[in-house]
């Protein structure tokens, strides 16, 4: 009975080695090697993953400061995510990395003039870094993404105002 005791515990080691051999990249299972080197190069990977997160956060930390969206600014930043809805039509603005992303959804049936949204988008003092369109169940989709020029700030609520002015003005 012991000797069965003991043998069942030597093979679910055994699985649960072979588990933990498992999930390891190969650069940190060179060549046949003992249990207990797995288990070592296993906490080296462990370190070694941790250290990337740790770059990695602060990465986003620095990224998060170039963008100026600090968590004071979370709430406003939130609320100006918040689509606005004209009849079938919706405009969503928010701010990017280094300027504003608007995207705007209408019916395929309705259509929305682009060159309007773009030029009241340059008027705003923003250059056009990629636009992208897409038909999407019965509907229109633009994304532009922008960036400011001459490093001077964006009114967000108010650009968001102005497009909605006019793209109303546009669909009446």
């Amino acid at each position: 009975m012991h000797r069965d005791i003991e043998r069942q515990r030597r093979q679910e080691m055994t699985t649960l080695y072979a588990s933990l051999r498992s999930h390891l990249p190969l650069e940190y299972l060179k060549g046949k090697r003992s249990i207990s080197d797995h288990v070592h190069q296993a906490a080296n990977y462990i370190k070694h993953l941790q250290k990337n997160l740790e770059e990695l956060r602060e990465k986003k930390d620095e990224l998060k400061n170039q963008c100026n969206i600090s968590g004071s600014s979370a709430a406003v930043v939130e609320n100006l995510q918040t689509p606005s809805i004209m009849g079938d039509s919706v405009i969503l603005v928010r701010p990017a990395c280094r300027g504003v992303e608007i995207v705007v959804s209408t019916p395929l049936k309705q259509g929305l003039p682009l060159s309007r949204v773009i030029g009241i988008l340059v008027t705003e003092g923003l250059s056009i870094v990629s636009c992208n369109s897409a038909k999407r169940n019965q509907r229109l989709i633009y994304t532009l993404e922008t960036e400011v020029l001459d490093g001077e700030s964006i009114d967000i609520p108010e650009l968001r105002n102005r497009l909605i002015e006019k793209c109303t003005s546009e669909l009446n």
